[in-house]
């Protein structure tokens, strides 16, 4: 049998560590069962060390690596293993970096979490994503179109624009994607 040999090293939240190893490591073991792989973690420092053998794909490497920064980026498990399916992305906005300073960034945080969380709520119900707010992060899982629209969304709560405009907007571009998408299905069957 191979040996196998660190891969990857993967640098998540320290505070996010339990919910990786799961009740008991079940989460560790069942992602581990999954891919193949044997994970090491360090605690203190967040990083996850991940050692497998040459027979594991790259893409299957990759989708691992996005699995365990989803769940270090605030998502539940369940929702992180969503990236198992080649439909889902995962995509990273740093509010750092839109951000002037520490209270612009809680600024912005609360405008896209909403009182008692119903803009973060609305916004996932709309674009049909999955919204993490952790730490500077906003992280979104979902299909591409999906992540796609939430982002652009998000970018517009940031820029200061109005929780009811940006609702309209999400509601007209699903709209037009719906159209294009029935107009290429119709093209499709003639």
């Amino acid at each position: 049998m191979e040996k196998k040999k660190a891969v990857m090293i993967v640098n998540i939240d320290p505070n996010r560590i339990g919910v990786l190893i799961g009740t008991r490591g079940e989460i560790k073991r069942k992602i581990e069962d999954t891919f193949g792989v044997k994970l090491e973690i360090d605690n203190r420092r967040g990083e996850v060390i991940i050692y497998a053998d040459e027979n594991v794909p790259p893409l299957e490497l990759m989708k691992l690596r996005n699995i365990i920064q989803a769940i270090g980026y605030g998502f539940n498990p369940e929702k992180a293993f969503l990236l198992l399916d080649e439909n889902y992305m995962l995509d990273i906005i740093d509010l750092k970096e839109k951000a002037k300073n520490k209270s612009d960034l809680k600024r912005i945080k609360a405008r896209i979490i909403g009182e008692n969380g119903r803009a973060r709520k609305s916004l996932e119900e709309l674009t049909e994503a999955y919204i993490s707010v952790h730490d500077r992060y906003v992280a979104i899982i979902g299909t591409y179109e999906n992540v796609k629209l939430a982002r652009e969304a998000i970018e517009m709560l940031i820029e200061g624009r109005m929780h009811a405009t940006v609702y309209k907007y999400i509601k007209r571009e699903k709209r037009k994607y719906e159209l294009y998408a029935k107009k290429l299905f119709l093209d499709f069957e003639i």
